[in-house]
C-alpha cells in the first residue's frame, strides 16, 4: 500500500503522523511511503531522517493526497484537506466529528474510508489511541491552569501550592479516567488541595486506596459539582462520551459564581466542552474571560508538547496502521472489532451511532460495508 503522510495545517500544530521509526515498520513489510517535505522538522524529525527510514518525500500535500491509498495524520482534516480527499481513499486520524457538523458532512462527500483514533476500543476497555494524547493533555492541564492563575496571564495571582504558612490552592477536576487522573497526579504533586468528581464509585475508591487522605472524592451530580466548582481556584474538565458530544456539566450560572480571577480548562473541548460557556480556542491566543473567570480552551492541547506528542500517539496508532496497509481496510476492520470501531465515516454513510444521531445522520452499520 502508498502511505502518505501530509504535514499538519491546524494552527500551531507540529506533531505529524508518523515517525521515521513508524516509517521503516511499514516500508520492512513492503509498503511505500510518502512524507510532505517538514512534516516533522518542527520536533527535530528531519526529512533525511524520513529518507534514511525509507520514506519519499514530496513537495506538496495535494501530491500526497492525489497518490496515496492511506492518509495518516494526527489532527481532524481541514476543509482544504477534506476537499482533497477521494473515495475508498483511507483516512487514519482524529475526527471528533460529534461538535463538528462541517467537517462530517464533508467526509461524507468524499467518500472516503475515515478510521477515527479516538473511538478506537481496546481488548481491556478504554479507547487505547485517545489515552495517550488523554494523559498528556491531563498534565498539561494543571500546568495551563496554573500559568493563568499568575495575574499577569489574567488569574487572581494564587500559587496553587502555596507556601509556609499561606494555604494552597483548590483544584476540582471533574471525571476520573485517564485525563482526570493524570491531572490528579500533577495536581497533588504541586500541593494543591484536590477534590476530584465521578459517577463511578469503584474508580473513586481506587483513587482514594492510592492518595488516601491528599485527595477529596466526590460522586458527580449536580449538587456536587456545583459545590465543588464554586469554591475551586481552578477546574478542570476532564468528562467523555466516547464518539458523541461532551454533556454541559458547568452551567454559565456556575460560571458567573464562581471566584474573580478563577480558571476553567476545558480539556473535553474537542468533543464540544463540557463548561456551557467553553468555545474552542488555539495556542496562539489561548483563552478569554466570562464573567471573570478566565477560559483555556485549546482544542489541540497535547500539540504544544508536540514532541512528546507524536511519540506517545505513534507507539499506539502503528499497530493498526500497519493493519490497514497490510490487510486493506476491508479485511483489517473484519479481523479486529476494535479497530472496526473507529470507523466513522464510509463510502458516503456515517457508522458510528452517536455521530449518526447527534448529527442527524442516517446510521449505517459498518459490517454492511465491509462485504
Amino acid at each position: 500500500m502508498l502511505v502518505g503522510v501530509p504535514k499538519e495545517i491546524k494552527n500551531q500544530e507540529s506533531r505529524v503522523g508518523l515517525t521515521p521509526a513508524s516509517v521503516k515498520e511499514l516500508v520492512l513489510r513492503g509498503h511505500q511511503v510518502v512524507v510532505q517535505k517538514n512534516a516533522g522538522v518542527a520536533i527535530g524529525l528531519s526529512d533525511a531522517m524520513y529518507e534514511g527510514a525509507g520514506a519519499t518525500i514530496v513537495e506538496e500535500a495535494s501530491e500526497i493526497f492525489a497518490r496515496a491509498e492511506m492518509i495518516v495524520k494526527v489532527k481532524e482534516p481541514q476543509p482544504e484537506e477534506c476537499a482533497m480527499l477521494r473515495k475508498r481513499q483511507i483516512l487514519y486520524t482524529y475526527l471528533h466529528l460529534a461538535p463538528d457538523p462541517e467537517q462530517t458532512k464533508a467526509l461524507v462527500e468524499s467518500g472516503a474510508v475515515c478510521i477515527a483514533y479516538e473511538t478506537i476500543t481496546g481488548a481491556n476497555g478504554g479507547l487505547p489511541l485517545l489515552a495517550p494524547m488523554s494523559e498528556v493533555a491531563g498534565r498539561m492541564s494543571i500546568q495551563a491552569g496554573a500559568a493563568h492563575l499568575e495575574k499577569s496571564k489574567g488569574g487572581m495571582g494564587l500559587l496553587l501550592g502555596g507556601v509556609p504558612g499561606v494555604a494552597p490552592g483548590h483544584i476540582a477536576i471533574i471525571g476520573a479516567g485517564v485525563v482526570g487522573t493524570n491531572a490528579l497526579q500533577m495536581a497533588v504533586g504541586i500541593g494543591a488541595r484536590v477534590t476530584i468528581l465521578d459517577k463511578n464509585i469503584d474508580r473513586l475508591r481506587q483513587l482514594d486506596l492510592v492518595y488516601g487522605n491528599r485527595i477529596s472524592t466526590m460522586f458527580s451530580n449536580a449538587h456536587s459539582i456545583e459545590e465543588a466548582v464554586l469554591d475551586a481556584d481552578l477546574v478542570i474538565g476532564g468528562v467523555l462520551v466516547p464518539g458523541a458530544a461532551a454533556p454541559k456539566l458547568v452551567t454559565k450560572a456556575m460560571i458567573a459564581r464562581m471566584k474573580p480571577g478563577a480558571v476553567v480548562v476545558d480539556v473535553a473541548i474537542d468533543q464540544g466542552g463540557c463548561f456551557e460557556t467553553s468555545h474552542a480556542t488555539t495556542h496562539e491566543k489561548p483563552t478569554y474571560v466570562v464573567d471573570g473567570v478566565v477560559h483555556y480552551c485549546v482544542a489541540n492541547m497535547p500539540g504544544a508538547v508536540a514532541r512528546t506528542s507524536t511519540f506517545a500517539l505513534n507507539n499506539a496508532t502503528i499497530g493498526h496502521a500497519v493493519a490497514l496497509a497490510d490487510k486493506g481496510w476491508q479485511k483489517a476492520l473484519k479481523a479486529n472489532p476494535h479497530l472496526k470501531n473507529g470507523l466513522n465515516v464510509c463510502l458516503g454513510h456515517v457508522t458510528y451511532e452517536a455521530v449518526a444521531h447527534g448529527l442527524g445522520y442516517t446510521y449505517v452499520d459498518a459490517d454492511t460495508l465491509l462485504g
